[in-house]
């Protein structure tokens, strides 16, 4: 075993008196050693729940033989952390998470990790440690949040909170109705109730294989979370016994598979960096293009918030992944999981129960899968829209821009209905490096939608979304502003062409005029030019590449 290094021969006898230290029995030294990484936090609803899935984690490895070790991992809250200071941290944690995970595992010579995640950049971060590290390792995601209510009205996080600025400011809500949904929409522990960023890596974790069968959507609160995280805790004993490590779950083949999953589910547009930036861990590269094609063959089946009507729970009842890999099970590559059992047999052994929620690819919501990359003179390098999202109206637009260089300023725009019908909102300088840390845009989007505005006003980003974003929303435009991108050089007035379905997004300038703009850009002063962020900024890759960080190269 890993641990041997520590814990065998007469030269760890300064090691083995350290651990018994921590009050490890004798009888249990032989034993795995297994570090348990806890995403533990009292300000994250989606992380309130984990002191219980601890105890029920360690009871599993305790009953599959092996002894566990916990250490604990930081958590953002992307909510709370939106439309401040705050929200240049959120991608960043992620690199953090992934460099402590194999900090600590690789000091203490684990012989295997259990990954307790649920939030939005802490479940990639582990995912990337993992397949970096490359010992046993499971993840469990902490589960969804029920649903919230008011007066027989389900509520959720996003369209009943964020979209309600907008309703306010417009005059659609009274100052009750806002003090009312402030303490319904989110009812106790769990991540955000529809198919944002958390619940989506949650999926794509499970149709990668690297949690058990059913945890995607089992709920926060349930007894059946509770049994997940102790047979994680089991299954991972045997998953040493049997070195099956990340990297034989997370091949090419996995990562189509979840991308397809992703796809199926309209999913957040989140993933088209975390996914490459995972796989980039594990050996393996991952184009935008390959998003693109495997969404123009993957039907979209599951018509999930924010853009559609059901909510996680909805799913979870209807029968989960395994049910919407039943859906695709021709279009999925028979991969491994950590269960044990190959995706064809989970998709097999499924039952889909409701299926209104979890449709047959004869009767899709729409032909194509949730999200479209998009090329052109505005974004040579890519863009990113959640096109399952997008009313059948807005799939093709052209407006005249309104340039802002930080969230801030445009959300003051919008909110003092300064925005028209017809415009297209630009905000640059917001992505990887000029941002830095490429905020999400939850505000200024569903300020647009709450304002009633989302079918005839589209916005253009080189930051990035939250999955709770609905409408004609195009982010991760590479290059971005601080790189010298198009985006840089747009100005107010200028005319935008948008069209989704011919996957291109053009600034329409000539290319004399373009020539000229570019020769007089310069670049702006970092935002932030000191601490962690000031070396995220110069270390940080494009959106196109998902956000990588650059390993300097040697003399």
């Amino acid at each position: 075993m890993k641990s041997d290094s520590i814990k065998k021969g007469l030269e760890r006898l300064p090691h083995r008196a350290l651990l018994y230290a921590t009050g490890i029995p004798r009888t249990e030294i032989d034993k795995p050693f297994i570090g348990v990484a806890t995403s533990f936090t009292d300000i994250i609803p989606g992380h309130i729940g984990m002191r219980d899935l601890e105890r029920f984690i360690e009871k599993g490895i305790h009953t599959g033989g092996g002894y566990p070790f916990f250490f604990g991992i930081p958590g953002i809250c992307d909510g709370i952390a939106m439309g401040h200071r705050g929200m240049h941290y959120s991608l960043p944690s992620r690199e953090l998470i992934a460099d402590m995970i194999e900090t600590i595992a690789e000091a203490h010579q684990f012989d295997g990790l259990v990954l307790l995640t649920n939030c939005d950049k802490i479940t990639p971060g582990m995912l990337m440690a993992a397949a970096r590290v490359n010992i046993p390792s499971i993840v469990v995601t902490a589960g969804p949040m029920l649903s919230g209510h008011l007066r027989g009205r389900r509520l959720s996080l996003v369209n009943d909170t964020f979209e309600a600025i907008g309703k306010y400011k417009k005059g659609l809500l009274s100052d009750q109705d806002i003090a009312e949904l402030e303490v319904c929409a989110c009812p106790g522990a769990g991540s955000c109730q529809g198919m944002y960023t958390a619940n989506t890596m949650a999926c794509v974790t499970e149709a990668l294989g690297m949690s058990l069968t059913g945890c995607a959507t089992s709920l926060a609160v349930s007894s059946r979370k509770r049994r997940i995280a102790f047979h994680s805790g089991v299954r991972i004993v045997e998953l040493i016994k049997k070195n099956i490590t990340p990297r034989r779950i997370m091949t090419r083949r996995s990562f189509e598979n979840a991308i397809r999953v992703d796809m199926a589910l309209g999913g957040s547009t989140n993933t088209v960096l975390h996914i490459p930036a995972i796989a980039h861990e594990a050996g393996i590269s991952l184009p935008l293009e390959i998003f693109d094609r495997i969404s123009r063959q993957t039907p979209h089946i599951a018509d999930m918030l924010p853009g559609g009507s059901h909510y996680l729970e909805d799913l979870e009842y209807a029968g989960g992944i395994p049910a919407v890999m039943k859906r695709l099970k021709r279009s999925l590559h028979n991969t491994l999981t950590v269960s044990g059992k190959r995706i064809h047999q989970i998709a097999d052994d499924a039952e889909v129960i409701d299926p209104e929620v979890i449709r047959p690819v004869t009767r899709a919501h729409h032909k194509e899968g949730g999200i479209a990359i998009l090329k052109g003179s505005l974004a040579p390098e890519g863009a990113v829209v959640k096109q399952s999202a997008v009313s059948k109206g807005m799939l093709r637009f052209r407006g005249r821009a309104r340039v802002f260089d930080s969230e801030e300023d445009a959300m003051k725009a919008i909110l003092g209905r300064r925005i028209k019908a017809g415009d297209v909102v630009v905000i640059r300088c917001e992505g990887p490096k000029g941002g830095p840390g490429m905020r999400e845009m939850l505000g200024p989007t569903s300020a647009i939608a709450g304002m009633g505005l989302s079918e005839s006003v589209a916005l253009i980003t080189d930051g990035r979304f939250s999955g709770g974003t609905r409408g004609p929303c195009i982010g991760h435009v590479s290059p971005e502003a601080m790189e010298g991108g198009p985006i840089a050089i747009v100005r107010d007035g200028d005319i935008i062409d948008i069209d989704i379905p011919g996957r291109k997004v053009d600034l329409l300038l000539s290319r004399q005029e373009v020539k000229k703009r570019l020769s007089k850009w310069r670049p702006s002063r970092p935002r932030i030019d000191s601490g962690w962020l000031a070396r995220y900024s110069a270390s940080v890759t494009s959106a196109g590449t998902g956000a990588i960080m650059k390993v300097r190269e040697r003399d």
